[in-house]
């Protein structure tokens, strides 16, 4: 049993003896790690304040070089030159754009409703003053023509028979009355003469004023007659032409599709002018006579001499606009109307 328990002692560990040289207790490794961590403070803490130093050291005196240098340096070399802005004398101060239009252009029409018997132009034609475009038939409007010369005829017939009666009758009352005088006729036959003589000075009157009513009447017939005969009324070109022979025309649209109001249109090439809307807000800077500088759409790089010619004295208050008249300095075939057109207004 002894040695039985001997041996069993010699299995059990006792707790009381100090651990093998070549282990480490837990305290020994606590305290290697608190060491290790105090160094590595110590190590960051070295290491960012000699990176604050480094910060914070006085830089080089590049400064005072600078400053140096800038007082070393005339007056002349460092104050700015002064800069020099020279104007265009063309400076465009706004911009606009309108159309061509054309202050003379009418569509020509007969006075009155007739059937078109002749159409005698074309667009693109050149229409001189006075030119016949065409004409009506005038049939009826001849006969009332030729009847009114006629009836001046007849009042001049009259006139020239009244007028050798009166001389007839002054001769008859001249001897009646050297008769009356000399006891050789009554004076009845005086008074019978004095009353035929004054009648026929009367119809003789009444035969002018006839013949002044025959002539106004085929006076009259005759300008009817002429508006069966449409002419231009000023030179220009013929843009368009809306009537053809066969046709009726007539002043105001009667209806149906063989009633036209015109004959053709007319366009007054030299009067064509620039019109623009101008933003009220800007019109002020536009002035009667002032130098513009336009630009057809269809030759955008062309440029057209122009200047205002009126400022109408209205504004659009829908679109808050004013128009301006601009008249065309240099005139060109190529300009037509309708064309789009924009304008830059000058300064000077």
């Amino acid at each position: 049993m002894t040695e039985k328990s001997d041996l069993l002692n010699q299995l059990k560990i006792d707790r009381t003896e100090a651990p093998a040289k070549n282990g480490m207790s837990f305290g020994a490794v606590a305290a290697v790690a608190l060491i290790s961590v105090g160094l590595g403070g110590f190590g960051a803490l070295q290491f960012f304040g000699t990176e604050n130093n480094n910060n914070q050291l006085p830089k080089t005196n590049t400064t005072s070089s600078a400053a140096e240098a800038k007082q070393n340096t005339p007056i002349s070399q460092t104050q700015p030159k002064a800069t020099v802005i020279v104007e265009p004398e063309n400076e465009k101060i706004l911009n606009a754009s309108g159309y061509i239009t054309a202050r003379r252009m009418a569509t020509v029409s007969a006075e009155i409703m007739g059937l078109i018997t002749d159409v005698r132009v074309e667009e693109g034609m050149q229409v001189e003053k006075g030119q016949i475009l065409a004409k009506l038939d005038d049939a009826v409007a001849s006969v009332n023509l030729q009847f009114a010369e006629a009836q001046v005829k007849v009042t001049e017939a009259r006139l020239g028979s009244i007028k050798a009666n009166l001389a007839e009758s002054k001769r008859v009352l001249k001897r009646a009355t050297e008769l009356n005088a000399a006891d050789f006729s009554s004076e009845a036959s005086v008074t019978r003469a004095q009353a035929n003589m004054e009648s026929l000075e009367a119809n003789l009157e009444s035969a002018k004023a006839d013949i002044i009513v025959a002539r106004l009447e085929a006076q009259r017939q005759r300008e009817r007659y002429d508006d069966h005969t449409i002419k231009a009324p000023f030179n220009g070109i013929v843009t368009v032409k809306n009537a053809q022979p066969g046709e009726i025309v007539a002043p105001s649209s009667a209806g149906g599709g063989f009633t036209r109001t015109g004959i053709c249109t007319i366009v007054d090439m030299d009067s064509l002018e620039i019109e623009v809307d101008v933003n009220e807000a800007f019109i002020g800077r536009v002035f009667d006579g002032q130098r513009v500088e336009a630009n057809l759409d269809a030759y955008p790089d062309w440029k057209i001499a122009a200047s205002v010619i009126a400022i109408i004295p209205t504004a659009d208050r829908a679109k808050a606009t004013v128009r301006v008249r601009i008249r065309i300095i240099d005139k060109d075939k190529r300009i037509l109307p309708d064309m789009g057109v924009k304008v830059a207004f000058l300064k000077a």
